[in-house]
């Protein structure tokens, strides 16, 4: 069913709209290790610590925000990351301002022995994939400018999968 104004993608009466001013303020993620996970999101990925508690909760963000993302460790102390096949988070995206920081992003990993799982050009964005050292998935992404996404001949959005070139992405990240 074609979605219309009274009517969801599903064919569901469709709810009152959310404010289009609305988004994701932060995570708030359970790991094993809380060190560990400092290590990765501050001294890999380059988030700044804005508060800790102790050795259970730490929050971290861009740009002096209050946090972007929280870590505990008040329910995982010690734990393993669940096993395929279960219900739970995928991954959290993790929004660039630009490509050059995205290439610098990729640096960063490259230079700390991270390893992809992925690597995509979707089209209305260009997107790195790994998981943290609890196997939380993370998307590091930029997106194109909104004139630029893909659509069909009748003006829906029209997102893609191809491989991203990492050496192309890597020489955009200037010095």
């Amino acid at each position: 069913m074609l979605k219309t104004a009274s009517h969801d993608a599903t064919g569901q009466p469709a709810a009152r709209p959310i404010d289009p001013g609305v988004r994701i303020g932060h995570v708030h993620l359970k790991v094993a290790d809380l060190d560990r996970s400092l290590a990765f999101y501050c001294g890999v990925l380059g988030f700044e610590l804005m508060q800790r508690y102790g050795t259970q909760a730490a929050f971290v963000s861009a740009g002096g925000y209050h946090h972007h993302i929280g870590l505990n460790t008040w329910e995982s102390q010690g734990g393993s990351p669940p096993p395929p096949g279960t219900t739970g988070l995928y991954h959290v995206a993790i929004l660039y301002p630009t490509r050059a920081a995205l290439a610098d992003a990729l640096y960063r990993l490259t230079e700390a022995g991270i390893p992809l799982q992925g690597a995509s050009d979707h089209g209305v964005s260009e997107a790195l994939y790994l998981s943290d050292p609890d196997g939380n998935g993370i998307e590091l992404y930029v997106d194109r400018p909104l004139a630029q996404w893909p659509r069909t001949p009748g003006g829906e959005l029209q997102m893609v999968t191809r491989r991203l070139d990492l050496q192309e992405l890597l020489a955009s990240r200037g010095t």
